[in-house]
């Protein structure tokens, strides 16, 4: 299977391996549970950052927007992970879309995230420190993405 991002994704699923073995459904859900941890993570540090003293009032209000995109990206990966536990269910076509929009939307979560922090002046440190958490989850997101769409 092809992903966008293939060096990563063999690094980031490699201890999965034992418990996925050969089911391609296993490894999807492997990926989409690895981009939903670091998420979590990543939201929690930029939340970190929120809470510092001494930052600008345009860097806090960029910072908030990005916050709660993440949450939405958090939310949206929960929901694809949910939608891939019911493909045995009669509506397996419909549980397919749901996961590929969640995980679609996730990713686009993330890309506002990024550009609201482009379109607005924030203070360069902190912008440096917020983008390179929020690259590596896209990244995990996209191949988890690229993971269900050769799926089915």
């Amino acid at each position: 299977m092809n992903t966008t991002y293939p060096p990563l994704c063999v690094k980031i699923l490699t201890p999965y391996a034992p418990s996925v073995g050969t089911k391609p459904l296993k490894l999807c859900n492997a990926a989409l549970t690895a981009a939903l941890l670091a998420a979590r993570n990543t939201s929690a540090t930029v939340s970190n950052i929120a809470k510092q003293n001494g930052l600008a009032l345009y860097d806090a209000k960029a910072i908030k927007d990005c916050i709660g995109d993440m949450k939405d990206a958090v939310y949206e990966l929960k929901l694809t992970l949910n939608a891939m536990g019911h493909l045995n269910d009669p509506d397996k076509d419909f549980q397919w879309a749901n996961a590929k929009t969640w995980a679609s939307a996730a990713l686009t979560d993330m890309d506002s995230c990024m550009d609201g922090l482009s379109g607005r002046k924030v203070n360069p440190v902190v912008k440096k420190k917020i983008r390179s958490s929020i690259t590596g989850v896209q990244k995990l997101i996209s191949n988890a993405l690229s993971l269900i769409n050769h799926l089915y």
